[in-house]
């Protein structure tokens, strides 16, 4: 298979970097490097093709050229801890930080093509419909938006009886996730509404959609539990580490998926799992086998996987979306099943308030 690296950041200040080799029954992780250039922890990691960026309560986003293997630079826009980032294929990166800020970024030249207050709180987490033309983005003021990033409108605000600290789109876009405390929500696109509520034993510290139909989900204890969607009950549950489970990914291989798992206790575990489609009445999943593990020697806090892709990107060009409520939405997301968002399309505004001066934004580049 391609190259695949296990990057995590820690409360040690230092961003990992461990190259895996893959072998049939075994996987090793090797050291590739060590990025400390944040003066607090690190909070938020997140990969694309190029870069890997990281985010910290030092209030800065570090820029790592994984091609180079050197400190690109710092982004300073955020004031306060960087909470959230996700990039949407490799040409944009999305943050939100305890500012309540949501901004956009162009990877190209690393400007910040639009800063919005998105939430009267912090912004706790946030996610990008595999479409590319909804965000969704969760914050302590008690509610849940969605940004349509073709017109570069806010689309809906949902308010929620608690503050909501992790929000995820599945794989096909149907459907997304809201945690609260220790519950999870399902919501469909389409009506808007929770489909599926289940309750896990710990506050959840994170979760990743191994497939549209099951959900990894780690808490703040030593197991990771699977969740069956479609039924909302558990299917599997293993003891992943030996001190509470900090994050989650994984990619899914030809005939397999690799659950990959980091701790506080300083280890970044890989599994073995067997999915099934669709699962009967009452079947449950078997428990994952190890295929390796590696100890950072560090009170791990995020965790992401970088895979390059073939140099193979399609542009095809957002068509003009008019869409105000769910259903137009759904309607304008099943005429293209992906779009790229461009530096003209990403024009996101908040015009329930008036518009501010915009902060500059800075740049520290390597001499």
């Amino acid at each position: 298979m391609a190259a695949l690296e296990l990057l995590a950041g820690s409360y040690e200040q230092i961003a990992f970097g461990y190259r895996v080799d893959t072998g049939d029954k075994e996987w090793t992780a090797k050291p590739d490097f060590t990025h400390h250039a944040h003066t607090a922890s690190v909070s938020a990691i997140a990969a694309s093709e190029r870069f890997v960026v990281t985010g910290s309560k030092d209030e800065t986003i570090q820029v790592y050229d994984m091609k180079k293997k050197t400190e690109h630079g710092a982004l300073l826009h955020h004031d306060g801890t960087i909470s959230c980032l996700e990039f949407y294929s490799s040409s944009h990166l999305l943050s939100g930080g305890e500012d309540g800020l949501l901004c956009v970024w162009s990877t190209k030249k690393w400007e910040c093509l639009k800063s919005i207050r998105a939430h009267k709180g912090h912004v706790t987490s946030l996610s990008v419909h595999p479409s590319g033309k909804l965000a969704l983005s969760v914050g302590t003021d008690k509610t849940l938006r969605t940004w349509n990033l073709i017109t570069g409108r806010s689309a809906f605000i949902k308010n929620i009886k608690q503050n909501a600290h992790i929000v995820r789109w599945s794989p096909d876009g149907d459907k997304y996730a809201v945690v609260l405390d220790d519950t999870l929500n399902i919501y469909d696109l389409e009506t808007a509404s929770v489909s599926g509520t289940i309750t896990n034993p710990k506050r959840i510290s994170s979760l990743k959609f191994l497939n549209n139909s099951v959900l990894a989900v780690a808490g703040d204890d030593e197991a990771v539990r699977l969740c069956d969607v479609g039924r909302m009950k558990w299917v599997c549950e293993f003891k992943a580490h030996e001190t509470r489970v900090k994050a989650v990914d994984s990619l899914m291989m030809d005939d397999h998926c690799v659950l990959v798992t980091a701790s506080n206790d300083g280890f970044i575990k890989m599994w073995k799992l067997h999915l099934k489609e669709d699962l009967q009445e009452a079947e449950q999943l078997d428990s994952p086998t190890l295929l390796g593990e590696v100890n950072t020697d560090a009170r791990l806090m995020c965790l992401a996987l970088w895979k390059p892709s073939p140099a193979q990107q399609i542009s095809e060009k957002a068509p003009k979306s008019e869409a105000t409520t769910s259903a137009e939405l759904v309607q304008e997301l099943s005429k293209t099943k992906r779009v790229r968002i461009t530096a003209e399309e990403v024009v996101l505004e908040d015009e329930s308030k008036p518009k501010k001066k915009k902060k500059a934004m800075k740049i520290k580049k390597d001499k």
